[in-house]
């Protein structure tokens, strides 16, 4: 059998799952860089639709995209294509031989799948489209259980729910090679994970901003805000050693009043170690610290391979950190005594990202990623409302939406240089760096847009007229 480094440069079809549609484009390219690879779409590409053709690719390229992706559900070599069935027939008696051959061969097993998007086809209409395929070259047995070789008929009727075509939009024929790792939402959910907290990020998020980070093995990770460690969990998963800091003292501690319903406390063994030992990747684990974000407690010096966090909002979880407006009065002996729980005041969210960037300029690596959400009043949301840093190169900008009023966006930045000694003071003197000020009004824009709202469905007359 041909080995598929010999197939290299082929057409490959991706098939997209329908949600995260912001997140997909830069997850596939930022794994496809991990292997030095460019995104070469097709022509009349959609990033919108759940069929991606590429160009460029070796089948190990694919594979090991598709090792990681969650927003990916399976990959094809594409064998034809049309926008009818007698075009697809014409492309496929057009694809070379040679590269039909390895497949098709007398001692091979096969199987034909018949997918269609957006629209369920009937059992009979199926097996008719499979027979009308008849003139393909396959001489080996059909084996529907165990077949070596697996190929598909894909047939794409738009993405409407409300207006499907009796015809699709365009079919693909190809043989599949690998897909996705959906299962990991399933399987890494926070309903099964043993500690969590109020703001416990997504599993599926989780791993898409580990893949936006180029997360790899044996790669340092540190998360800031490190919460409960759902993104060191993710981290974890691709082989990276992973740590964090934190300002709690109960979540760092796996202390104080759990988030579990019919729960009241937090078990002893409720803690970021236990999280990764539940997936088996507890040799990951180097450690996590309390610690406050806004404070300087690491060797000035380029550490990290990614820096990937959730900054709080000031909605589930204040923004806080250590310190105090008030004159605080020497003692007489002329010592300090650190009290358990510091006394903390107002962080805002704008010096929670320069701070955030800032610290990523100096510690991260020279090409490492910083990946972070950004929370957003929609309404006024431009894009020169996103952080920006001398140091760190902007990659993409993907939004989630939250409600009518206000999205959270992830921001994926790569260094591109070592700081100089005014590069820290940018932002100040940087007319572009100016209007993320707004962000420290988020929570109360937030909550305003909320009453808004309140208001608005109260004014509205029941059904009784009253």
């Amino acid at each position: 059998m041909a080995t598929s480094s010999s197939r290299s440069c082929l057409q490959y079809l991706l098939h997209l799952a329908q949600d995260n549609l912001d997140f997909r484009f830069p997850e596939i390219k930022a794994l496809l860089a991990l292997r030095a690879k460019s995104f070469r779409p097709c022509e009349n590409f959609k990033e919108q639709s759940p069929f991606w053709r590429l160009d460029g690719l070796s089948e190990e390229d694919v594979r090991s995209v598709m090792a990681r992706s969650v927003c990916a559900k399976s990959a094809f070599e594409l064998w034809g294509h049309g926008q009818t069935h007698s075009e697809l027939r014409t492309s496929l008696l057009n694809y070379p031989p040679e590269k039909m051959r390895p497949f098709v061969q007398r001692d091979s097993s096969y199987r034909i799948n018949v997918y269609t998007f957006n629209k369920t086809l009937l059992f009979t209409d199926r097996i008719k489209r499979i027979d009308d395929m008849e003139y393909l070259p396959f001489e080996g047995t059909v084996s529907l259980k165990s077949p070596q070789h697996i190929f598909c008929l894909l047939e794409d009727y738009g993405t409407d729910p409300n207006n499907i075509p009796e015809h699709p939009n365009y079919i693909y024929f190809g043989r599949w090679i690998a897909d996705g790792q959906r299962e990991l939402i399933r399987s890494h959910s926070v309903k099964n994970r043993h500690f969590i907290g109020n703001t416990s990020m997504d599993a599926g998020l989780s791993f898409i901003m580990a893949n936006q980070a180029k997360v790899k093995e044996d790669d340092l990770v540190f998360d800031p805000f490190v919460g409960t460690g759902s993104l060191l969990v993710a981290c974890s998963h691709f082989g990276a050693y992973v740590c964090g800091t934190d300002i709690d003292y109960n979540t760092i501690h796996g202390k104080g009043r759990s988030s579990r319903k019919n729960q009241k406390w937090r078990g002893p063994d409720e803690n970021i170690r236990a999280n990764l030992r539940q997936y088996g990747t507890e040799k990951m684990y180097v450690d996590v610290m309390l610690s406050d974000a806004s404070k300087p407690v690491w060797r000035n010096a380029p550490m990290f391979d990614a820096i990937i966090t959730d900054p709080p909002y000031g909605i589930r979880e204040s923004t806080r950190r250590t310190g105090s407006h008030k004159d605080i009065a020497k003692p007489p002996d002329g010592n300090y005594v650190d009290s358990h729980v510091p006394v903390s005041q107002a962080y805002h969210l704008s010096d929670i990202f320069t701070d955030l960037l800032n610290f990523s300029a100096h510690h991260l690596v020279t090409g490492g990623r910083l990946v972070y959400w950004l929370p957003i009043y929609r309404p006024e949301y431009c894009e020169e409302m996103v952080p920006l840093h001398p140091c760190l190169q902007l990659i993409s900008n993907c939004e989630q939406t939250l409600s009518s009023h206000t999205s959270r966006r992830l921001i994926t930045m790569e260094k591109i240089k070592e700081p100089e000694e005014l590069d820290s003071l940018a932002h100040l003197s940087d007319a572009r760096f100016s209007p993320y000020q707004g962000h420290n009004a988020f929570r109360e824009k937030y909550f305003c847009g909320l009453n808004k709202r309140c208001i608005k469905e109260d004014s509205k007359p029941d059904s009784s007229g009253k």
